[in-house]
């Protein structure tokens, strides 16, 4: 998730620009009036040495608010952009206004670079996943144009094909799913219980949950179904104030998977048919809707979504 940018109290944007043009307009004004005034008890040399020093103050005091203020952010921010969201977050932008942009670009920043980090991935894995299927595909193929292969063979080399050629329709259609998810929606709120209702699902506490009910229904089917192929026969969702914890009574997931659970391509039931990309698509879902999912220690598989 992308960091939250500090909020401190600083005038609004609004304040310092009506202060900078209101100085403008009656600096000359109070000028004006202080020459007719004092003018004749001061002098005209003295008078004019106090209005030239209380302008420089006046202009000294604008020019380090509208600096510390308006310049310092509108540059953090620049380099922030400029480095892609490399270089380290400013801890707050100024007025509330740039507060507001600088969390805006923060949040596109991120959402960028998950975005291109899911494309250089599935890049990375792709062909390796591609290229099993292809292999059977092109042997069946040679072994196919040999008249004389029995007939029993013939049929074998067909099934081969068939079965490569939907594992590259399953690995196709889970990518193109991943991107959806990755698409933006907007926000939401949903009854748990409504979206539970067509599962059976264990639900001890019952609430709202601050995810469109799209989304969190998509994100139940594949948690559900990602349990209950992996032998488990009871799931339970309990819904605390700020997150959702979603555990199964299965075999849960062994040492060497766990940090690779929300790899794209990576499975233990490739021989079934699974593609990988469950849990990938659930963790983009709620990435896009600034929650997160995380693997948590427990008997079976435990997963926390934190909102």
């Amino acid at each position: 998730m992308p960091r939250r940018v500090t909020r401190k109290w600083r005038p609004p944007l609004a304040f310092v620009l009506g202060g900078t043009l209101a100085a403008v307009f009656f600096l000359p004004i109070i000028g004006i009036a202080y020459f007719r005034v004092a003018g004749g008890i001061l002098g005209w040399a003295e008078t004019s040495w106090m209005i030239a020093w209380m302008a420089f103050v006046a202009t000294a005091v604008l020019g380090y608010l509208l600096w510390r203020l308006v310049l310092q952010p509108v540059r953090a921010l620049t380099a922030y952009a400029q480095s892609e969201g490399e270089a380290e977050v400013p801890e707050h932008f100024g007025t509330p206004e740039f507060s507001d942009l600088g969390q805006a670009v923060i949040g596109m920043t991120s959402t960028l670079r998950g975005r291109e980090a899911v494309l250089r991935s599935y890049a990375d894995h792709v062909t390796h996943e591609l290229k099993s299927p292809l292999t059977v595909i092109r042997g069946a193929a040679e072994l196919l144009d040999d008249p004389g292969l029995p007939d029993a063979d013939r049929a074998r080399m067909l099934g081969n094909i068939g079965e490569a050629v939907g594992r590259m329709e399953a690995l196709l259609d889970s990518q193109r799913a991943l991107a959806r998810a990755q698409e933006p929606m907007p926000p939401g709120e949903c009854m748990l219980s409504e979206v539970l209702a067509d599962h059976d699902v264990v639900l001890p506490r019952d609430g709202t949950v601050p995810l469109p009910h799209e989304v969190m229904d998509l994100v139940a089917t594949h948690l559900i179904g990602n349990a209950r192929a992996h032998g488990a026969s009871a799931v339970t969702f309990d819904l605390h104030s700020d997150r959702l914890r979603v555990s199964d009574d299965g075999p849960g997931i062994s040492d060497g998977n766990r940090d690779r659970v929300f790899d794209p391509f990576f499975t233990t039931r490739r021989e079934d048919g699974g593609t990988g990309m469950g849990l990938p698509i659930v963790r983009r879902m709620l990435q896009a809707q600034g929650a997160e999912i995380v693997l948590r220690d427990g008997a079976g598989a435990v997963f926390e979504i934190r909102f």
